[in-house]
């Protein structure tokens, strides 16, 4: 814990509330409050007329997207209709899994605009504008509640919001002027972290009197350290700090070479964490640490980077961890929180969690002891040929269950939707390296990495039924490639670029869309004013860099506006900029960007399925049933159907023997099918892609579903931003 980190707190400008914060409130007084205050955690199925709440971010602290509600069942799923759509009137990617607490939903806008509306109707309560808004991805918000009265906590990029729930205006108590600037105490003493990215996408977990936070970090040098820490939710003093990157003394700093805590970065939870309140353990996954794919300065296992870490909630003191991958040189992070369960092993009750990951496997723990439910086994795997890289040589991997996602890419798996994709895709799949999993990159061709950078399960999650033992995962199933180039000596802008924008962008520029959208000719869509803006306050996947200022700005929008010239050494195109050497100590390689195998005409160049859902039953390991997730319009209407595509957002599971997922990224459908046998019960048109989780809840004895909506992650389709509810009729 640090205890000078209260008394160094300063009352400032940055977490004032702007002159908007209640832009178009529809009520406030004391009707609002006799209305939705004060809240009340709900229980039960709700079958008799009560109300029942969706407190807290995926169903629950223990992550499980499951709801008891069973008023929309199999038998009647298919009259659900929409009751009410807010459409936010902005363009952007929604990814948020609202919070419904007594008759009021809480949510967020695509620029993090916190907002409330009535639960029933639709209609908005109050906003509240952050004094930064941002436009990245925003999943949820926390709630915390003595009974007596409560707290919302919302993240919007760097600072950590403690709002009053009835009224939308900050906790003054709370931190400065009612929030916390999480850069503060993770950079060395001297350095000015107001100038250092950090963003929290994922809400934290509130236990007790404290709410624990972790948050997103770039995916190079520089980057904060990924410690998770635990604030009082009265002051927002810190209550205890867990290193994700040992000090010396500490366990696992052997793992990594000297000094590490102080040279690297990351190794953080972005992906969210789940709680078992009644042991007071935290379950925390971690990611990759930086740079993400060449550890020349990180050699070792480098704990605790990419493991799910089992905490002491009322301390931080670690009880138990399971490292996923071992140096990881494919940012290989674990991507959404483990979910809770209760399952019969070898006989007995155990209470697990289980964890997914991005290539497919399952990991499944007792959750007191870690000891691992279905065998895991260490495999060895190539090293890496590229100068100044150690691979470590075995990577675990689970003997069951069987992946959820492809392992291995072969020609005969390409794409035969066409004879001129079936050859393109062959052309460039033999000039790829596949080998599997944990293949290093190289330096003289691109490595297949399958299930791709996006692949397996994503920041979604999991849904389970505690009643049956079975876990529902979305899987992404498409393949990517990825490489390493030497920096060049190029002129200032050059080397911003290359150091800053090339793993998202390439080193071409191309990006890959709309994740990574192309740079080519940018001057022609955006002036230099809009480039700016998006430099320092970021955009979707893009985080913000507000250390890029004054001339290294200017040098970098020269080099965009004229990369060819840049590149032969005259980025203003008026007088040669002098040829700049790597700083002293840089990374000599730097990754060439994330790469989408894609045919001509844009589609993935393996064989479907490109997105599938399934069904595991914990209890033996064994898959109940898998499916294609998905499709693409416009091949569904050449008779190319169930294809399966990628998604984004996780499955709800209710008690009325349903699995609802939006997710998908090209149709706009929100999907029922039937949790037992996978069959599709009920489908319904949304106005964009419901990249979100949906939430279900019960108001005077009526189950509503409702899910965000936006068009980010289609750029050909409808572009906007909405949250739509649905329900059976009234009789």
């Amino acid at each position: 814990m640090d205890s000078s980190y209260s008394r160094r707190r300063q009352r400032g400008h940055r977490c004032l509330v702007s002159a908007a914060m209640l832009l178009g409130a529809a009520c406030f007084g004391a009707a609002c409050f006799a209305a939705a205050w004060p809240p009340t955690l709900a229980s039960g199925s709700g079958d008799a007329g009560g109300d029942v709440e969706w407190a807290f971010y995926n169903g629950g602290p223990d992550g499980d997207h499951y709801s008891p509600l069973r008023q929309i069942d199999r038998g009647n799923v298919a009259r659900l209709k929409p009751v009410w759509v807010f459409d936010l009137h902005e363009q952007g990617g929604l990814q948020t899994n609202p919070l419904i607490v007594g008759r009021t939903l809480f949510a967020y806008t695509t620029t993090q605009t916190v907002i409330a509306l009535d639960a029933v109707t639709g209609a908005k309560k109050w906003s509240f504008v952050p004094a930064r808004p941002s436009r990245m991805p925003a999943r949820g918000l926390s709630y915390w509640s003595d009974g007596k009265s409560a707290i919302l906590f919302a993240g919007t990029e760097s600072y950590l919001y403690a709002l009053d729930p009835a009224s939308g205006r900050p906790v003054r108590g709370f931190g400065d002027a009612g929030c916390v600037d999480l850069r503060k105490g993770l950079a060395d003493p001297g350095t000015d972290s107001s100038k250092a990215f950090l963003a929290i996408t994922t809400p934290g977990i509130v236990y007790k009197d404290m709410i624990v936070v972790g948050f997103r970090e770039p995916e190079n040098e520089p980057a904060l350290r990924g410690d998770i820490r635990a604030f009082d939710v009265h002051t927002g003093a810190v209550r205890w700090v867990f290193h994700t990157i040992p000090h010396p003394g500490e366990p696992g700093y052997e793992t990594w070479m000297p000094n590490s805590w102080k040279t690297s970065g990351a190794a953080n939870d972005w992906a969210g964490m789940a709680l078992d309140a009644r042991r007071g353990i935290l379950y925390a996954p971690t990611g990759s640490a930086v740079n993400d794919f060449y550890g020349f300065d990180r050699l070792g296992s480098d704990l605790y980077a990419n493991s799910l870490l089992a905490l002491d909630a009322n301390t931080g003191r670690l009880l138990w961890h399971f490292q996923g991958v071992h140096h990881d040189i494919w940012d290989r992070d674990f991507p959404s929180p483990p979910a809770l369960i209760a399952v019969r092993s070898h006989g007995r009750r155990v209470d697990a969690v289980a964890q997914t990951t991005k290539e497919g496997y399952l990991f499944v723990f007792n959750r007191v002891t870690g000891a691992p439910l279905f065998p895991i086994v260490e495999r060895p795997h190539p090293g890496s040929t590229v100068p100044g890289e150690v691979a470590w040589p075995t990577q675990p991997a689970p003997v069951a269950p069987a992946p959820y996602a492809r392992q291995f890419l072969t020609a005969n798996m390409l794409t035969r939707r066409t004879p001129e994709a079936h050859a393109f895709a062959l052309e460039r799949f033999h000039s790829f390296i596949s080998n599997g999993q944990y293949q290093p990159l190289r330096l003289d061709r691109q490595t297949v990495v399958f299930p791709g950078f996006d692949g397996g399960a994503e920041w979604g999650g999991p849904g389970v039924d505690p009643r049956t033992g079975v876990i529902y995962i979305n899987s992404n199933d498409i393949a990517w490639t990825g490489g390493l180039v030497r920096n060049g000596a190029g002129g200032l802008g050059q080397t911003i670029y290359e150091s800053e924008c090339s793993a998202c962008h390439g080193a071409d520029l191309r990006g890959s869309p709309p994740e990574f959208p192309s740079l080519a000719h940018i001057e022609d869509r955006l002036s230099e004013t809009q480039i700016a803006a998006v430099i320092h306050g970021g955009d979707g996947r893009m985080p913000s860099f507000p250390d890029l200022e004054g001339k290294r700005q200017a040098a970098l929008l020269a080099f965009l506006r004229n990369p060819a010239a840049a590149l032969a050494g005259n980025p203003s195109g008026r007088a040669a900029e002098p040829a700049m050497a790597p700083p002293a100590g840089a990374a000599k390689y730097r990754f060439t960007g994330y790469r989408r195998f894609l045919d001509p005409d844009g589609y993935p160049a393996v064989q479907p399925p490109w997105g599938t859902l399934n069904a595991i039953d914990l209890n033996t390991g064994k898959y109940l049933w898998k499916i294609p997730l998905g499709e693409y319009p416009a091949l569904a209407a050449q008779g190319i159907k169930n294809t399966g595509t990628e998604n984004y957002g996780g499955p709800l599971v209710t008690a009325g023997g349903l699995v609802i997922i939006g997710a998908t990224n090209f149709d706009r459908t929100l999907r029922a099918f039937d949790s037992a046998t996978g069959r599709l019960l009920w489908s319904a048109k949304l106005p964009y892609a419901g990249n979100a989780t949906p939430a279900t809840y019960m108001i005077d004895g009526r189950q509503y579903v409702v899910i965000a909506a936006s068009g980010a992650r289609d750029t050909h389709g409808p572009q906007g931003s909405a949250y739509v509810a649905f329900a059976l009729p009234r009789d």
